[in-house]
């Protein structure tokens, strides 16, 4: 369960909580999303509530129906083939972009995430494993210094949120990313190419699985 900042004001701090519940994939596709539900989810009044639907909306992570029903989207095959190939084009080059950065306080950030995500795997903790993924990425490309760049993606994975929950469920995983630890070794050896190669392969391998079911 995401809780509030309070120390920001209620519109952002319910906007941000919703945000990050349907990045997470706490929200399968879908499912209905009612300005009072969001309300009551996090206890305050209705306007916040609504200003975070109508800003979610606008981004992709809700889609509202022509009767106006809000719901988290149900991704076409073509959509999901569409969002896996941006992050295929980003995600790379946030990687290699974070590359001269990379110093040894990174690597054991990474490789300690990773470890979480084992935890998640054997908890069989969907919505933790999300997170903990994203949080590997993240770690990684905050490293890159493009915040236009990670903005991009992170909208792609807000979209991607309910989809992602529904994958994980197909998988069947048992450990952490192999290519997460490809990725580590790249980072370590300064190698670029490799580096670039496990990207790419991480964040589209599965979706591009949903894509041609």
């Amino acid at each position: 369960m995401i809780e509030l900042d309070f120390s920001l004001p209620a519109h952002e701090a319910v906007y941000r909580a919703l945000r990050t519940s349907v990045m997470h994939g706490e929200m399968r596709p879908g499912q209905a999303v009612t300005i009072r539900g969001v309300a009551s989810k996090f206890n305050t009044s209705m306007t916040p509530a609504r200003d975070a639907v109508r800003r979610l909306s606008a981004e992709g992570a809700l889609s509202i129906s022509s009767t106006g029903r809000v719901a988290t989207p149900e991704l076409s095959h073509e959509r999901i083939e569409e969002l896996a190939s941006i992050r295929a084009l980003l995600e790379p080059e946030l990687a290699a972009r974070a590359l001269p950065r990379a110093h040894i306080n990174l690597l054991e950030r990474l490789s300690n995430i990773n470890s979480l995500i084992d935890q998640a795997i054997v908890k069989d903790d969907a919505v933790d494993y999300i997170r903990r993924n994203l949080e590997f990425h993240r770690t990684l490309y905050l490293r890159a210094q493009a915040p236009a760049m990670l903005a991009l993606i992170e909208t792609v994975w807000l979209q991607l949120g309910p989809t992602m929950r529904a994958l994980y469920a197909q998988l069947q995983r048992r450990e952490a990313s192999h290519n997460h630890r490809v990725a580590i070794a790249a980072l370590k050896a300064g190698d670029e190419p490799s580096l670039k190669l496990a990207i790419r392969a991480d964040v589209t391998q599965g979706l591009r699985m949903l894509s041609i079911e």
